[in-house]
């Protein structure tokens, strides 16, 4: 074990002070189950931990104006367990209870679940976030890639965005609070996800002194919601492809939707193209069908992940029925 400094703030505004102007100097310690992998296998070695646990407001869930607040130190069992998530946001309770294990998800907290680094083996295995060889060629492209991306995978980054959760939200239209030294910003889940283009970069919209404090998840009276995973074994394990949608209803046809993608991307994919497929029609086998096959137009093998384009089309095309009512 390398040596590091150790710092436990009681409030958020302590935060940013502690933390370093350049990434791997300092890490924030929520959960942890993430943070100790990496140090263990010694992908990220921080001169300073900062554990934000001592600060009271970041444990919290709570109701604005019909808004769910969730302090970034909530765990997924209270998220899948909160009566008042299950009744205003199920999709959210329901992925968040279906997430890696019990023994996880008691530990994992919503923050660190949308901030965990990519589960890309290249880059677990010490090889760099975007995995390229002394040449800067991709070892992707030239090795096992069956579980990369299949959508915004023009390069470099070929990683998956390893968050189940994170699509669910964005479906609902969440949104996350950062703070920094200059205070706090508040932008969209969907924007705080990017596509890294350096190997020093990173896949959040976040600077090395900021952590979120909080995610608000907008009300959403009438909505019809449905989550699906596919994955290799119902147990723990990480999906081949995930989606969420949110659709409201004008009588018996859709009036707005959003779909979302997991694990097909670099970042959650949002798919317009599958939205529009379903604005203004039934819930049915063939709206259901051209909704999926627009989801995954754009997306491309890159050589052995091939099947995820399939997979990734049933799980739009349950998620879309499960919303309907009519799974």
């Amino acid at each position: 074990m390398r040596p590091f400094e150790y710092a436990s703030p009681t409030t958020s505004k302590q935060v940013p002070d502690l933390l370093g102007q350049s990434w791997g100097e300092v890490e924030v310690l929520a959960g942890g189950t993430d943070l100790l992998s990496l140090m263990k296998d010694e992908i990220t070695a921080p001169k300073r931990l900062v554990n934000i646990k001592q600060i009271e407001g970041l444990h919290a869930i709570s109701n604005e104006n019909g808004a769910l607040h969730m302090g970034t130190l909530v765990t997924l069992d209270r998220i899948g367990a909160a009566e008042q998530i299950k009744q205003n946001h199920p999709m959210l309770a329901l992925a968040a209870g279906d997430a890696a294990s019990p023994q996880i998800r008691n530990l994992a907290t919503i923050g660190g679940n949308l901030c965990q680094r990519p589960r890309c083996w290249y880059f677990r295995t010490g090889h760099g976030l975007l995995a390229q060889d002394k040449d800067g060629k991709s070892m992707v492209l030239s090795g096992d890639n069956r579980y990369h991306a299949i959508l915004g995978n023009d390069g470099p980054a070929y990683f998956v965005s390893p968050s189940t959760v994170a699509p669910v939200l964005i479906a609902y239209n969440a949104r996350v609070r950062i703070m920094g030294p200059r205070g706090v910003r508040e932008i969209p889940l969907e924007k705080f996800f990017v596509t890294p283009q350096s190997q020093q970069a990173r896949e959040h919209d976040l600077q090395p002194n900021e952590f979120i404090t909080d995610v608000i998840v907008p009300a959403a009276p009438g909505v019809h919601a449905g989550h699906y995973e596919v994955r290799q074994k119902e147990a723990f394990d990480w999906p081949y492809a995930t989606a969420a949608v949110v659709l409201t209803m004008n009588g018996d046809k859709v009036q707005t939707a959003r779909v979302v993608m997991g694990h097909v991307a670099p970042i959650p994919w949002v798919s317009n193209e599958a939205a529009q497929a379903l604005i203004g029609k039934n819930i049915s086998p063939e709206s259901v069908d051209q909704a999926g096959h627009a989801a995954v137009a754009g997306a491309k093998s890159l050589g052995h992940n091939a099947q995820k384009i399939h997979l990734a089309r049933v799980a739009v095309k349950r998620a879309i029925l499960k919303a309907g009512g009519v799974a």
